[in-house]
């Protein structure tokens, strides 16, 4: 085979050409060829690196189950040398595939785990992308209110905000504003009952 010739480093680009070229089945390979070079050089982490990035696009492909088996592991990887924005993406990328598998509430879990740790390492963009991904799968799972405190929670931080983030988060306040007059109220109420 060719691939044995080819360093992975050469056999990643050719996979990101492939995914750029819309070719996921193709780039799905061929970072599974790289990966394997990466284990053969004992190097786990960039091992790791294109198990996600087959992940990926797989999930492209629509392979959710096959993508779902790429990434399993890869976090806790990433956790134990020390890399820890890419730990948070591989829970993002096992999220995803959950989500396509309609497990949602895993799916849920993990972008909690991975919005946490882009919290801690002040990613702020990429945590909102995260928090984007929970507060639609809180809409599509029926808890409107969740979707909007998540999506009011993402933006909260952001320092240099675009026009269609600061409108977006004066919207996001109006139902905020409302959900915590209506708790004041309902623990007025709860007072007036107990005296």
């Amino acid at each position: 085979m060719m691939n044995e010739v080819l360093n992975p480093q050469q056999i990643t680009k050719e996979a990101q050409s492939a995914y750029k070229a819309g070719d996921y089945v193709a780039a799905a390979q061929s970072f599974e060829a790289a990966r394997q070079g990466y284990l053969s050089a004992n190097d786990l982490v960039m091992a790791a690196e294109m198990a996600n990035n087959v992940s990926v696009a797989l999930l492209q492909a629509g392979d959710a189950q096959r993508a779902l088996e790429a990434v399993e592991g890869t976090d806790i990887v990433f956790k134990e040398a020390g890399e820890r924005k890419r730990q948070a993406m591989a829970l993002g990328n096992r999220a995803a595939a959950l989500e396509a598998l309609k497990r949602s509430e895993e799916a849920e879990q993990a972008y909690w785990q991975s919005a946490e740790i882009l919290k801690d390492l002040d990613e702020k963009d990429l945590r909102l992308s995260v928090m984007q991904s929970i507060s639609a799968l809180q809409l599509r799972t029926g808890k409107q209110f969740q979707a909007v405190a998540t999506m009011h929670s993402g933006m909260e931080n952001l320092e240099k905000p675009t026009p269609k983030q600061r409108f977006l988060k004066r919207l996001l306040s109006i139902p905020m504003n409302l959900l915590n007059k209506q708790q004041v109220s309902e623990l007025e109420d709860g007072n007036d009952h107990n005296s």
